[in-house]
């Protein structure tokens, strides 16, 4: 964006509004500031996503934003996961008593996986299982299959053996032995990178405060109850959080998992 503002030749004229999806129905409207936003143009934004009944929250520049840089931090781990042991009902489930209104692969099935797809393929990346659920014409359910199968005209989604086969051949090729994976791993290996990258956009001050961060989100998905992720994660201390995210890293050897070092 800031890329953008600068090639117009006023880039203090340019700022962006991010609709969550699907925008007729979401309230928040992240009001993204360039480099050289002016002020004055920033507030036009934020009155404007008033005026059509939006809550807009004002963010930085960066990939993703705030809530969606987020969203890829929880999903991050969510193939590992099956590969290692979850079935995929058992983390939709899990999502769902968290509180959230579906599960993260009936999301997944529900969006497109060809959406995802596309745009790996245009950043040269690659996703285990998905990928290949993608070239076999699985894309959800549009196509009546994706990580589910659904019967004609039904959006219920049923388990399907030919993707239990892809997840159990992806974890032999990589030499995984399969185990018992428990909710409370499957929270910890979403939700706390969620909550560290929620940290790591104040450290780049692309979040202006952590009530910010949770306004998006409590108006986007996340179960209000929770009063917001970087809410959540202070009633369980910050402490624990860093603790066990040192503890993933170590299992893992993955940086996602490295805490942020605000507090």
């Amino acid at each position: 964006m800031n890329e953008i503002a600068a090639a117009t030749g006023r880039p203090e004229d340019v700022v962006g509004m991010h609709f969550f999806s699907p925008a007729n129905v979401m309230r928040v409207v992240e009001v993204v500031r360039a480099n050289r936003t002016d002020p004055a143009v920033l507030a036009t934004a934020i009155a404007v996503s008033r005026r059509i009944g939006k809550v807009p929250v004002p963010v930085g520049v960066c990939h993703g934003f705030v809530g969606n840089r987020m969203l890829g931090a929880r999903n991050a781990q969510m193939i590992d996961l099956v590969i290692e042991g979850a079935m995929l009902q058992d983390v939709d489930r899990t999502f769902r008593e968290f509180g959230w209104p579906m599960g993260p692969f009936e999301m997944w099935d529900m969006a497109g996986l060809d959406i995802s797809w596309r745009a790996r393929k245009a950043q040269g990346k690659a996703l285990a299982i998905a990928d290949e659920l993608c070239a076999q014409g699985r894309f959800g359910q549009k196509s009546g299959r994706g990580f589910y199968r659904y019967e004609p005209g039904s959006r219920t989604p049923l388990p399907d053996e030919d993707v239990t086969r892809l997840i159990h051949e992806e974890a032999r090729r990589r030499g995984v032995q399969r185990r018992d994976i428990e909710a409370t791993e499957i929270i910890e290996r979403t939700h706390y990178p969620m909550v560290n990258e929620g940290m790591r956009t104040l450290e780049e001050a692309v979040a202006n405060s952590a009530s910010d961060i949770d306004v998006i989100w409590v108006l986007a998905t996340l179960p209000r109850a929770k009063g917001g992720p970087m809410h959540w994660a202070s009633d369980i201390g910050w402490d624990v959080v860093a603790e066990r995210l040192d503890h993933w890293r170590g299992k893992t050897g993955s940086d996602l998992f490295r805490p942020a070092t605000r507090g």
